[in-house]
Parts: C-alpha cells; structure tokens; sequence
C-alpha cells in the first residue's frame, strides 16, 4: 500500500488542521497516522469481507456554521432532543453547544472536542488514541488522522452530574467529512450519563463512510451510563471503535442502538482493568434488506473480583445478515473475575442469516464465566397462544419482537430516547 491510495487527501487534512488553528502536537498526530496508514491493512473480520464494501467516500473537512439556536437544525433533528446540556454536530464539526451554568460552575467541561484541543490541550493529550492504538488497522489510523467535530467530556473528581448530557451527530452532505470523535473522562468517585444519536437526512443518495471513535477513561469509583443510538441511511457505511478503560471499582453501562440502514462494523471493548471493576452492555441490532452487519462486544478482565455481563439482541430479515461476536477475555492473574455473556438472534425470513459466537478465553482457574447463544425463528407456538387470545398474527408477531428487543429497549436512560428507538425499531421492521 502507498500514500497515493489511502481514501483521503493528506495534504488537505494537515492543511485543514492548520487553519483551526490546532496544537502542534496534534498536527503532528495527524501527520504520524497518515504515515502508520499508508503501511496498514484493514481490519480482519470474521466471516466479513469489509473490503467488498464501499470504503472510499471519506468526504473533505468543511468548516460548519454555527446555529444561533437548536431550533435552526433540520426537521429530523428537532424530535430527538432538549436544548440544555446538548451539543450538535452536523457533517463536519459543531454548530451548537450548550451546558448549564451550574455544571461549568463545578468543573464540568462538555464541548466539541476540537475546541477542548485548543483551550483543554493538555488533559486532552493526556488520553487522546490512548485507549484505541491508531496502529491498529487502516481504519483507525484514518481516524486518527481525519477526525472532525466530536466530543469532549470530562468530569472531575467527586462530581455527580445528575441531568444526562447529550449529543446528537447529523450528515446530511455526503461530500463533508463525518468522523467524530468522542472523548469521555470521569475522574475519582464521579458519575455522568451521556447520550448520542447518530442521524442522516437526504443527501442524495451519495456514498459516505462514518468513520467514528470513541474513548471512555473511569477513574477509581467512577460510574458511566454511555446510550448510542446509530440510525444512518443505507449509503452511509458506519464503522465505530468504542474503548473503555475502568481503574479499580470503576463502572460502565453501555447501552447501543444499531439501526443503520446500511453495511456497519461496530467494536464495543471494555478493558476491566481495575479490581472491582464492572462492565455492563447492552446491545441491539435490526439488520433489513441486503445489509451486513459485523458487531463484536468484548470484555477484558484484568482486575480481580471485576464483573462483566453482556447482552446482545439481533432482529434480521430480507437478506440480511450479521456477524455477533461475544467475547469475554480473563487474564491470569484476574482471580474471582465474573465474566458472562448472551447473544440471541431472531430470524424473520428464510433468507437471512445470523452467526451468534460467544467466546470465552480464560488464564485463570479461580474465576466464572458463562455464555448462552441462540438463533431462531418467531415461536410458532407463542403466535398461536396469542392468536387464541384474540390479537392478531401481525400483532403477536410485533409483540414477540419487542419482548425479544425489551432487555436493551428499556435500559435507555431517557424516556424521549426509548420511545424513539422503539419507533425506529417499528420502521425498520415495517410495522
């Protein structure tokens, strides 16, 4: 591989760096992981030809224009959100922001996270690609080296932040770059929920590739409640890293919506590096038509007596498929590590298909682990008993589909955000 091939224009992604007026360090970045991609392959998925898919609309960095107030963002934007505590960023980078006075006053830092790399330099290089290796494939260096927009969140230590923060990530302009980068710290014994949707608006059907990275830091007795929803269009390929590094009796609740339309990698690794540490995540995928979807979730245990537990739902129909991947990794020396894991896929046409993989890897005799996985069709029997009752085969089959989705569904920690995705849901299966 040369330079010439990468999906990108290197100079135009310097030269942009340099005109927002970045850090040197971070140009400098910039700079290494294009050198790291031009050496670099893409990622080997299982049972996944990620190199068939249209990897080559990266888009070009264009400079957004900030909106005066939340109510200037397109249509299918406005019903997902409140104005408070809220930052958006459409294609590109941000064009609002906000946060209460109340959790500025205590140290609270929620903006885009090229602004944190400006007035923030410091605490942002402190974690920066720290919890995800830009070495670790094509796509991660390319993010490295492209990223725009994002998001920066950093909680000091002994603050609880009772209200949820979130962020809503738009593209409706397939030419502009879309790769955000989320960065989450929680320092000692504090606690923050924060939400993001992920949206496309029309754009003419043109190819984009959303090439996003996120990274979650909890200090010693820090709780985090991270809820993603993806709803991207069927020209947009989404690919996601998510990394989460928990010190001693540190936890993260992951809870993540993929409801793209079109073809989606997503990584979801939690490294349970302190004692105590808890991981708990929560996954649901809906897969229609020709798509193909690829979702690993693996848990690393390194910290004694830490406990993880995963959950991942699938729904497929048309001539979809999906890739689950369920990994929980116990390393020696983790003694007393509770590791367990479900995935379950439902099948709603003879045509597509669902792999369900959970995979257990231990070093170490003095711990538990467990997993279950099933792939199967609608009960039949279910469908009659309700049928019996009077409802009807569409309902009862709607019904089963939502008991199915419900451990994940509910788990979202905003009422306006669960009956959103329950509404996605109802789209994407036609009902």
């Amino acid at each position: 591989m040369t330079q010439a091939t990468l999906p990108i224009d290197s100079q135009a992604v310097v030269e942009s760096a340099k005109n927002r007026q970045e850090p040197d360090w971070m140009t400098a970045l910039r700079s290494k992981a294009l050198e790291l991609a031009a050496t670099l392959e893409l990622p080997k998925l299982e049972k996944t030809r990620i190199d068939r898919w249209n990897l080559s609309s990266f888009g070009t960095y264009r400079k957004p224009e900030d909106l005066t107030s939340a109510a200037d963002l397109p249509e299918p934007a406005k019903s997902l959100l409140n104005t408070d505590n809220l930052l958006v960023q459409r294609n590109s980078g941000r064009v609002f922001a906000s946060l209460a006075p109340e959790l500025a006053q205590q140290g609270v830092i929620f903006t885009d996270l090229e602004t944190a790399v400006r007035e923030h330099g410091a605490l942002v290089q402190n974690y920066f690609m720290k919890a995800v290796d830009m070495g670790e494939n094509l796509l991660t260096a390319l993010h490295a080296a492209a990223w725009s927009g994002g998001v920066f969140l950093y909680v000091p230590k002994n603050v609880t932040v009772e209200v949820p923060l979130q962020a809503l990530f738009l593209t409706d302009d397939a030419a502009a770059s879309f790769s955000p980068h989320v960065l989450v710290v929680a320092e000692a014994n504090s606690s923050v929920t924060y939400v993001d949707n992920y949206l496309s608006a029309d754009n003419g059907g043109e190819a984009l590739v959303q090439n996003g990275v996120v990274e979650v830091f909890a200090a010693s007795g820090a709780s985090i409640r991270y809820a993603s929803v993806h709803h991207l269009g069927k020209n947009v390929t989404d690919l996601t890293y998510r990394r989460a590094v928990l010190e001693n009796d540190a936890k993260i609740e992951w809870v993540v919506g993929e409801l793209n339309a079109g073809n989606t990698m997503s990584d979801t690794t939690t490294l349970l590096k302190g004692n105590g540490s808890n991981a708990d995540v929560k996954v649901i995928c809906v897969g229609t038509d020709e798509q193909k979807l690829n979702l690993t979730t693996r848990n690393i245990h390194i910290g004694k007596s830490s406990e993880s537990d995963m959950i991942t739902r699938a729904v497929m129909r048309d001539e979809a498929t999906a890739i689950i991947n369920g990994i929980t990794k116990i390393e020696k020396g983790a003694t007393k590590a509770n590791g367990q894991q479900t995935e379950k896929v439902l099948m709603l046409s003879p045509k597509a298909r669902g792999d369900a993989n959970p995979i257990l890897l231990i070093d170490e005799d003095d711990v538990k682990a467990g997993h279950a996985a099933s792939v199967g069709q609608v009960n039949a029997e279910q469908v009659f008993y309700m049928m019996s009752r009077g409802i009807t085969r569409e309902e009862a089959t709607r019904l089963i589909i939502y008991g199915f989705l419900a451990p994940v569904v509910s788990e979202i920690p905003i009422e306006r955000l669960e009956e959103q995705l329950q509404h996605l849901v109802e789209r994407k299966l036609g009902q």
